[in-house]
């Protein structure tokens, strides 16, 4: 599966220049939940990691994909200078590997050295992939201080190795000029709306399955494949990639409507686009969270530097950069945001999302159904 991030933050980074945050005010929204799964039971270990400028050093080895590191404005570069700045003596090196989580999957079942100390960019799909093929951890659980500020909604593994960082919610993006502005799923199949729609491939983009799986949540495993069948009488376009539908097609105006992000006005107010082809759609008043986590490998090396770092990216200096850099909500209660954040990201009424334990065993016959009838139309 092809890792979309890449290309939607090269195109965020491109579309413009320079990234800048404003006079902070402390914002991160309420608790988000999950309708009708939250994960309140998830564990959430918290503790104060051991550690002062003095009492570290040595070098910190984060994996990561690339362009958490190579964008511009990217928040990996800002996290590592500043998290030096406060502690002289560590270094923070990024690796990129080929393949992301599952480089360090096959390297496990080899029985080979993972020579990393922690994972950031981990979400619920390739958890649920390195459990699945492994018979020991592929990451352990950490005390984190700052834990305990992260939205409960947002925790996606219930033994709480994985912590989340930031989230997006997956919503329509609309030019109101052109079409009216979609309330339910049903209206996307309506006349009104006949070849109006773009979304992506549920095989090879996050944003493709992250609407195919709310469109289970809505419609049920009975009812979800002839919701696309009416989607696909409609006209909907199935592009492989969230660039392709979103900064090719839709940028260019070839349709009226894209699934993307709710953040999406926060892009087109940074690069004063006009606002009216950047109008959020939170369908049934509802957005499919869709969040990014980090993880410590168990047994690394360099364990209370890993965690020290993890509770670094949990502050709610750090989670306001992160928000911006990445044009994503924070995952905490207390980010330190700029005033026109909440303005412009839009975050739904309703977040909802599954469970890991839904998603386990479940995911990959979903998506293969879905795949055999419209990935190829």
């Amino acid at each position: 599966m092809t890792d979309e991030r890449v290309s939607r933050r090269a195109y965020l980074a491109t579309a413009g220049t320079g990234i800048a945050m404003l006079a902070g005010c402390s914002s991160g929204g309420g608790d988000p939940g999950t309708e009708g799964e939250t994960a309140t039971d998830t564990p959430v270990v918290t503790g104060t990691p051991t550690a002062t400028p003095e009492s570290l050093s040595g070098t910190l080895t984060v994996a990561t994909y690339s362009s958490w590191v190579e964008d511009e404005g990217a928040a990996g570069p800002w996290l590592k200078q500043t998290f030096e700045e406060q502690y002289p003596d560590v270094t923070v090196e990024y690796v990129t590997p080929d393949g992301e989580v599952s480089h360090y999957v096959q390297r496990k079942q080899q029985g080979a050295p993972i020579d990393a100390d922690m994972y950031v960019g981990l979400n619920v799909d390739q958890l649920i992939t390195a459990d699945s093929n492994l018979d020991t951890d592929l990451f352990d659980t950490p005390q984190l201080s700052n834990a305990r500020n992260v939205k409960d909604g947002l925790r996606f593994d219930p033994q709480g190795r994985a912590i989340p960082y930031d989230t997006g919610y997956i919503s329509v993006v609309f030019d109101e000029s052109a079409v009216p502005r979609p309330e339910t799923f049903t209206d996307l199949t309506e006349p009104e709306w006949e070849d109006g729609l773009l979304a992506q491939n549920a095989q090879t983009a996050a944003t493709g399955r992250a609407f195919l799986l709310w469109t289970i949540k809505e419609f049920g495993t009975d009812g979800y494949l002839d919701y696309w069948r009416d989607l696909q009488a409609n006209g909907v376009t199935i592009l492989d990639s969230w660039t392709e539908s979103y900064s090719n097609a839709y940028m260019n105006g070839e349709r009226p409507m894209v699934v993307s992000y709710s953040t999406d006005q926060v892009f087109a107010n940074r690069y004063d686009y006009d606002m009216t082809r950047h109008q959020v759609a939170a369908l049934n008043g509802q957005g499919y969270a869709n969040p990014e986590g980090m993880a410590r490998f168990a047994g690394s090396d360099n364990a209370d530097l890993a965690a020290v770092f993890m509770d670094f990216m949990l502050t709610a200096e750090a989670q306001g950069e992160i928000a911006v850099r990445n044009v994503q909500f924070p995952a905490t209660t207390d980010a330190e945001l700029p005033s026109d954040f909440a303005q412009y990201a839009k975050e739904p009424e309703t977040p909802v999302t599954f469970s890991y334990d839904a998603l386990k065993g479940s995911l990959s016959e979903w998506t293969d159904s879905w795949a055999q009838q419209f990935a190829s139309k």
